[in-house]
């Protein structure tokens, strides 16, 4: 065991909090911080916020190579030896069984894992014995937790053994207090020996003492009952309910394998607004539930809306070393590195109490955080070289958005939320340009049988042969040459067509690889968008879509409105139709019907056609008839494409993200341009200045 926690004064921490608001605005220290801690910002890892954000687990893994310590916002602290801890809420659940064979415990616990009733397995040893206990949950009422009994019970059916899973929950009775966990423990055994479910549980109330909770009652009645029954089997017990007091119930978790006995300390969390701050060493705190990645600083857990909440609070500017990391390749330019620095400070400065229990969140619904894993000494080079600094607007600190890649043209405020310029409008973003240097290019071609696809670069060999079109044709160089769908590798796409060596086939273009500079998505059926769309448009949808088209582009050619049939698709905010077309990059694209054509008449006016099947060619011998699959129509600056049977619609579009604001590979091009971080972001955010805070 490691030298314990000191506990700090409450004093102390609102003259800490208070120094933190006024300076920073708005992030905010833990109310347990210490003083000494700079300027930190709060991360949620796990929380069920509603809408704003939900990100849930049943269990939080901690780990650390040291010895950690943990502390109540009250006061209450203690050590926590190194390795794994585990932590959950207290709640309702089903108890499956109780053994004195770990794998019977085991055998349970791993069938239970593969379903949605999720296991919980303890440990608890008394007298020379040593007991498993197993539960399921939690589950947010006792009458999910009812339901959840009949599951559990025939999946648990071999390991039973006359076994009856019952609903458990948090009424408790409370026996005693004591000193020390050794005698609290103590006085858990006696209990345990009479044949009652107990616990040691550090109080949250600053005292530092520990109490028994005895039960694990889901009402009052059943607690009553309870009561009775102890106060008639064990003389001497002094009882009376825990109520919602805030505790830290100690147990032994034996769930970390099923193949064999694996052991950790396991701390739930009980009571009404209870929240503990693990502190961790300076090697970091592993989050075994958040894929296993390491964060610095320390983790605050708590209750919230029935779930676990887990927030890292983290000094900033070691927040922005990963972040950076994450957002952006380390091996790009200094200065590009500079740039995003500002800006995601910027960004998490500016971010106020959004999430109510942090600042940001760690996904990119805020911006990308890793912890330790993304960190680079080039990156922390660059958030170090730009300290402090944020991006200001008439006297405040700018929300500085950023997104992958603007193909081009930022948007302007009214292509994505439908605003107002300012900081924010579409300026030029030629640096884009340099997200597909070096990627190989694509042919898309035709095939006999009418299918067209994409067949990269390296696997395609030169003909010399040509169609009566002027159209060149080309072979391929391997058995079994995949033709994709677009123009780059996707493991979990079917390629549409396989073909060898000999086989001709005709060259329609020569692209780039899809890249978030230029793409290609689709194609996609009348069905596969109608079901995307499906709540994600204020208006009535078709009962199915035979055109489709961008009706209204804004400043920077982005989609403001698609139509289908002629009628519009309308969306709350322009930039909800990346989602509502199946996932696309960005909004800054074009639509092709493969199915269906435009001609030019004689008299100047244009007619669609549909379809390649009796479609009117002219050739040298004169005006046929097309009886193929695929019909390959010609603009008059030779651009081909095919047009087959039936209707399907294809993407070709730049840029990836909503293209707000500072683009990131935009950037990085500007860099290697010989531009510095400065002149990029005033760039990019017009009417700015960089500011040192």
């Amino acid at each position: 065991m490691g030298k314990a926690i000191r506990t700090r004064k409450w004093s102390r921490r609102l003259k800490v909090l208070a120094a933190a608001l006024m300076t920073a605005g708005c992030l905010q220290l833990p109310a347990y911080a210490d003083g000494n801690d700079s300027q930190l910002i709060r991360v949620a890892l796990f929380a069920n916020l509603g809408s704003t954000y939900k990100s849930t687990t049943p269990l939080i893994t901690l780990e650390a190579s040291g010895s950690w310590g943990l502390q109540s916002d009250r006061g209450t602290n203690m050590t926590i030896p190194s390795g794994q801890a585990r932590f959950s809420a207290d709640g309702f659940r089903v108890k499956v069984l109780e053994t004195t064979d770990f794998k019977t415990a085991a055998g349970a616990a791993k069938l239970l894992q593969a379903t949605a009733d999720k296991p919980l397995l303890f440990t608890a040893s008394f007298n020379g014995k040593t007991l498993y206990q197993l539960y399921t949950g939690n589950y947010g009422t006792a009458a999910l937790a009812g339901q959840a009994v009949a599951r559990v019970q025939k999946t648990a059916a071999a390991q039973l053994a006359g076994q009856q899973p019952v609903v458990t929950g948090s009424e408790r009775l409370q026996a005693g207090s004591y000193n020390s966990l050794e005698e609290a423990e103590a006085a858990q055994a006696s209990l345990m020996s009479a044949g009652f479910t107990a616990y040691p549980v550090l109080q949250l109330d600053g005292s530092q003492a520990y109490t028994v909770w005895v039960g694990e009652a889901a009402s009052a009645a059943e607690l009553s009952l309870l009561k009775q029954r102890i106060e008639t089997s064990t003389a001497g017990v002094n009882l009376s309910p825990a109520g919602d007091s805030g505790g830290l119930i100690i147990r032994q978790d034996a769930g970390l394998s099923t193949d064999k006995l694996i052991t950790a300390p396991h701390y739930t969390i009980a009571g009404k607004d209870v929240k503990v701050l693990v502190q961790g060493s300076g090697n970091g705190i592993k989050v075994v539930e958040r894929s296993q990645r390491t964060y610095r600083g320390d983790m605050e857990i708590s209750i919230v809306n029935g779930d676990l909440a887990l927030v890292n609070v983290v000094a900033l500017e070691q927040y922005l070393y990963s972040v950076v990391g994450a957002e952006v390749y380390s091996s790009w330019p200094a200065e590009a590195l500079k740039v995003q620095a500002v800006a995601a400070r910027s960004y998490a400065l500016q971010q106020g109490e959004r999430f109510k229990i942090a600042n940001v969140v760690d996904t990119t619904l805020s911006q990308a955080y890793n912890g330790i894993t993304s960190e680079n000494d080039k990156v922390t080079s660059a958030v170090d070289a730009t300290a402090g600094e944020v991006v200001k607007s008439g006297g405040k600190i700018v929300e500085a958005v950023f997104s992958s890649n603007a193909g081009g043209q930022t948007a302007h405020p009214s292509e994505v939320w439908n605003g107002g310029a300012g900081v924010f409008t579409n300026v030029e973003s030629r640096g884009d340009q340099s997200a597909q240097a070096g990627l190989q290019s694509w042919y898309h071609v035709l095939l006999s049988s009418g299918v067209s696809g994409y067949i990269r670069e390296d696997n395609v060999k030169q003909l010399t042969t040509k169609t009566e079109a002027g159209l060149s044709k080309v072979t391929v160089t391997a058995q079994n040459t995949n033709v994709r769908p677009i123009p780059l590798i996707q493991s979990n796409v079917e390629p549409v067509a396989k073909i060898n060596p000999g086989a001709e086939v005709v060259v329609l273009a020569k692209v780039a690889q899809s890249n978030d500079y230029a793409w290609v998505r689709g194609p996609f059926t009348s069905a596969q968008l109608l079901k995307t769309l499906q709540g994600k448009t204020t208006t009535a949808l078709p009962s199915s879509i035979s055109t489709l088209e961008v009706s209204k582009r804004g400043p920077s050619g982005r989609a403001l409105e698609v139509t289908a049939n002629g009628q519009p698709l309308t969306v709350k905010y322009a930039d909800t139709y990346r989602s509502a077309l199946g996932g696309l990059p960005s909004t800054l694209f074009d639509i092709a019907g493969t199915g269906s054509y435009t001609v030019l008449g004689a008299d100047g006016n244009k007619v669609s056609k549909t379809g390649s099947q009796g479609a009117a060619v002219l050739s040298s011998s004169g005006t046929g008839t097309s009886s193929s699959n695929a019909l390959v129509v010609m603009s008059a600056d030779g651009q081909a494409r095919a047009v087959t049977q039936g209707q399907t619609f294809m993407f070709i579009g730049q840029g990836n993200g909503h293209g707000l604001g500072l683009s990131q590979w935009g950037a990085k091009g500007m860099a290697d341009e010989g531009y510095d971080y400065q002149t990029i972001l005033k760039h990019y955010y017009q009417n700015a200045t960089i500011v040192k805070e």
